[in-house]
């Protein structure tokens, strides 16, 4: 590895070896968070906290179901709850580059504001910076969320034999979007991000008395992204039937019209849950009941690793299996 290349961004396997083998080399030992989508921490009366950094660059800054504005408290909330946390308070950045219009500005703010409000997140903090024309594209965001704990020790290096994964709703939705604006494929369909804030669907899981294990959002990677960490991180296997994974009919087009695998697409409202076989179709129920988790579904079963190396299994309707391995190359840059 040379140089920076846009594959580094795809939240697949070239993003984890720069991760690894370069960020980790100078600032490892001072990461708390290291494997997990937030790093937790104590404040005052023993209440613990959690806090996730996110910058957002994607492109277009305008898609069918929201814009950056939404997109970057979305994502920083979702990022702490996936830590079993109620998001509480922010920080936010804003690189502006010269001649972006006001109008514009004014209409990713409103979409910030309406967020905040849903969820009740305060802002502790706000910068913005101006540089020349050709500097930027048009709007870069930085949020941080701080949030709540809610349960203790989530972590994707708990995962063991027998445990089943949930998938919160349909996969693929986000990317197909973001694919369609920038291929011009002319598709026609009522096709939305899924861009949303997870925990008023979760804040019903955190308060029952459930066996949960791990929690993440699929964003950059989709789901194989997420599974094929997990699997690595617990050294174990995961088995998926691939007909109980929702997507939509649109998604499905879209990937056989883009040759594309819905199972690596990026998602913003989606997350994949890890929990004892004992709890899971309580915790399935529980989703289901909230809007936002209708579509919610057991998935799959961790298995002991059967090789020398951990890996992700999709099974289909006649039980043959194939690997459903970590994304890999451009898949498609500034997708958040």
């Amino acid at each position: 590895m040379e140089t920076i290349t846009l594959a580094h961004g795809n939240g697949g396997k070239e993003g984890n070896e720069l991760i690894e083998k370069v960020f980790e080399k100078y600032l490892g030992a001072f990461l708390l968070g290291k494997g997990e989508d937030a790093g937790v921490f104590e404040g005052s009366k023993a209440k613990g906290y959690c806090m996730s950094t996110d910058s957002y660059v994607i492109s277009p800054i305008f898609f069918a179901g929201g814009d950056i504005g939404k997109l970057s408290v979305c994502g920083s909330s979702n990022d702490v709850s996936m830590m079993g946390a109620k998001p509480k308070y922010m920080s936010v950045g804003f690189i502006l580059e010269e001649g972006f219009a006001l109008f514009e500005l004014e209409k990713i703010l409103a979409s910030m504001a309406k967020e905040l409000a849903y969820t009740d997140i305060k802002l502790l903090s706000a910068d913005t910076k101006v540089v020349p024309k050709g500097n930027a594209d048009k709007i870069f965001i930085n949020t941080t969320a701080i949030g709540e704990l809610q349960i203790p020790n989530i972590s994707a290096k708990n995962i063991q034999d027998g445990d089943v994964i949930i998938l919160s709703g349909d996969i693929g939705s986000h990317g197909s979007v973001i694919f369609c604006a920038r291929s011009e494929i002319g598709l026609q369909s009522g096709l939305m991000s899924d861009c949303k804030q997870l925990y008023p669907m979760l804040k019903n899981v955190f308060a029952a008395n459930v066996s949960l294990v791990a929690l993440r959002d699929a964003t950059r990677g989709g789901l194989a992204a997420v599974l094929n960490e997990w699997a690595n991180t617990s050294d174990v296997d995961i088995l998926l039937e691939e007909t109980k994974i929702p997507i939509a009919k649109e998604v499905q087009g879209v990937c056989e019209i883009l040759g594309l695998e819905p199972y690596s697409l990026a998602n913003e409202g989606v997350c994949v849950l890890c929990v004892k076989a004992c709890d899971a179709q309580a915790v399935c129920e529980i989703l289901q009941a909230h809007p936002d988790g209708k579509q919610a579904a057991i998935i799959g079963e961790v298995k002991s690793k059967s090789s020398t190396t951990p890996r992700v299994l999709l099974q289909n309707s006649w039980g043959t299996k194939r690997y459903l391995d970590c994304p890999q190359g451009e898949l498609l840059p500034r997708i958040c």
